[in-house]
């Protein structure tokens, strides 16, 4: 098959595409024929080196990716070849991501994806997985109002749009009108670099949380007491937390990873995403399309900071 391969960390010039050998599924594994993979920071940051060294002596980029499962290994029942699926988390504790022509996953990280796109299938995987454990950890949110800090990112995108499905009212902050243009399925829209941002948002019972060191002031501006702020990027190294202002607030501040979330939080936001995507809830950011002899392009492009989602076609 043809895939991107790393051997060294570094620059996106270390990444290599060729011909390699097709994985084989193992004892309940499954071999998925991707048509699409999602590109996240994540594959960027760990092809870089920025968290740890190389586990294997290649790495294929790529978490995400959607496509068919072409043949299963022992132990998996037959009726899944055919199935159009997404997977998540395939380039984790493994060699094989999803910026190649075929990926090899365990079953239950191949999630039927219906009749939905392969596009949207692309696009969940971790960025809707960590919006759902973000708003649904605790439990049910209709009726709460939810602040998403940067709406128009991946994470922040999947975060509106189930929170809305969730029975919220959905607050969300951008720092541009482009940006803005690209949240608008959120109730109430606020550019925090504008005067007033606080008194725009009003009070909120849960914020989803992508820079929390920057954002710390207005979070507790805006947070009503007993709410929740729920953290997923460490873009900034820390974050000072005032510790009377949580206190007299009774405020509860979590953080999470989507790699290393208890399996049941991980089954519980799998199972919600898929009827949410059942449901015709989640819909995808405008594309930027890369073919796959391009995955060092698409690096840089969410390296940039390109805004929308950034998928390779493999």
């Amino acid at each position: 098959m043809i895939a991107a391969r790393y051997s060294e960390t570094g620059g996106s010039d270390v990444l290599e595409i060729g011909e390699v050998e097709t994985p084989q599924p193992g004892p309940g594994e499954v071999l998925v024929r991707l048509a699409v993979a999602g590109v996240n920071p994540t594959d960027w940051k760990a092809r870089a080196g920025a968290t740890g060294a190389l586990s294997f002596p290649f790495q294929v980029p790529g978490q995400d990716g959607a496509g068919v499962i072409e043949a299963v290994g022992e132990g998996v029942a037959k009726a899944w070849k055919g199935e159009r699926v997404w997977v998540y988390l395939a380039g984790w504790q493994s060699p094989w991501g999803t910026a190649a022509e075929y990926t090899v996953v365990p079953v239950e990280k191949a999630v039927p994806l219906g009749d939905a796109s392969f596009e949207l299938g692309a696009s969940l995987g971790v960025p809707a997985l960590t919006a759902y454990h973000c708003l649904f950890s605790d439990g049910p949110i209709t009726g709460q109002r939810v602040l998403v800090a940067g709406g128009a990112g991946a994470v922040g995108h999947s975060a509106i749009e189930l929170a809305k499905w969730g029975g919220a009212e959905v607050i969300t902050t951008v720092s541009s009108p482009e940006k803005a243009e690209l949240a608008s399925a959120a109730d109430v829209i606020v550019n925090y670099r504008e005067a007033g941002a606080a008194e725009k948002i009003g009070k909120v019972d849960r914020i989803v949380e992508v820079a929390l060191g920057p954002n710390l002031e207005l979070d507790l501006e805006v947070a009503n007491p007993h709410a929740t702020i729920v953290t997923y990027a460490a873009d900034q190294p820390t974050a000072e937390l005032p510790i009377r202002a949580g206190m007299t607030g009774n405020l509860t501040f979590k953080f999470m990873l989507l790699y290393t979330i208890p399996e049941p939080s991980k089954h519980d936001a799998i199972g919600g995403v898929s009827k949410a995507v059942e449901a015709g809830a989640l819909t995808t950011l405008p594309l930027h399309r890369f073919p796959l002899a391009e995955a060092a392009a698409a690096h840089d492009a969410v390296e940039n900071g390109a805004v929308g989602k950034v998928v390779i076609d493999t």
